[in-house]
């Protein structure tokens, strides 16, 4: 299989990218700085010279407050440029995986989302995505719309690390204890985005490692993988946070992977495993 995968050089990019190789598969991976996908002749003509089977974008803006001062070039980067990709794979009869992401829902539900729950993002960040999702589906069957949440992994800034370094420079830290999901990590995320690939598999596929938790919750568990007390991580509301942050984020985030689990296709491990691994390698 030859693959376009764009961002490449993101933290869940360069784990694919690992991934596809392993598997035998052709791929070419452009960072940011070797294509912008914002940029409709530059995405034209990389995907009609390469001819790949499938492109996967990776490439997104998820700087999610900064997305709320600077809109236009939010929907730039996470929406309309997803539709220079659908033109070109079209063009091209490639498949079109798109990365998107929880912040497509308001949050609002007592239960996880489904793939078929209504969208309703709070942030210019969420509704950029869904612009995002919008443009991949008008492929139809030929696209493949991935939704994950709280991405972390070896590479990359993510929470994780950030939980790191803080746990190794205060005695105290505070994460909010009301907003819910699922952390999802790239070596588990990649082959699955692959896979789905691979399959030819249409439509919203919700993709996350399995078993809820607050970022509090998280927080804790990251401080004892690394040996330490997590007694140290204190619970605080998110309307306690100072200073608040600009863009709103879902309370419930918690997607469940309906499609996944009615076709039959084993879903991603418990996240705790691949944190603990995670942990273990970034100390090393």
């Amino acid at each position: 299989m030859r693959l376009l995968i764009t961002g490449a050089g993101g933290q869940l990019g360069i784990d694919l990218v690992r991934c596809c190789a392993t598997a035998g598969d052709d791929v070419i991976a452009p960072d940011r700085d070797d294509l912008d996908i914002a940029d409709r002749d530059a995405v034209h003509g990389a995907v009609s010279s390469i001819r790949p089977d499938v492109v996967v974008n990776c490439a997104a803006w998820t700087a999610v407050d900064a997305c709320e001062g600077d809109p236009d070039r939010a929907l730039a980067h996470n929406g309309v440029a997803v539709r220079w990709l659908a033109e070109s794979c079209d063009r091209a009869g490639a498949r079109l995986v798109q990365i998107s992401t929880d912040y497509v829902f308001d949050g609002s539900l007592d239960r996880p989302y489904t793939e078929w729950d209504h969208t309703a993002p709070q942030s210019v960040y969420g509704a950029s995505k869904l612009a995002g999702e919008r443009e991949a589906s008008m492929l139809g069957s030929a696209a493949t719309i991935v939704r994950t949440s709280w991405v972390c992994g070896q590479n990359g800034s993510n929470m994780v690390k950030t939980i790191m370094r803080l746990a190794t420079q205060h005695s105290e830290l505070t994460f909010v204890s009301d907003q819910v999901g699922h952390p999802t990590f790239t070596a588990d995320l990649a082959p699955m985005i692959r896979r789905l690939a691979v399959e030819r598999r249409s439509g919203v596929h919700h993709v996350t490692n399995q078993r809820p938790t607050s970022w509090y919750g998280f927080a804790r568990e990251v401080v004892a993988a690394m040996g330490m007390d997590p007694d140290m991580v204190r619970p605080i509301a998110t309307a306690d946070l100072q200073p608040a942050r600009p863009a709103a984020r879902p309370a419930n985030s918690v997607l469940d992977n309906t499609v996944l689990r009615v076709c039959g296709i084993p879903l991603l491990r418990d996240f705790g495993e691949p944190l603990r691994e995670t942990v273990n390698a970034l100390s090393q």
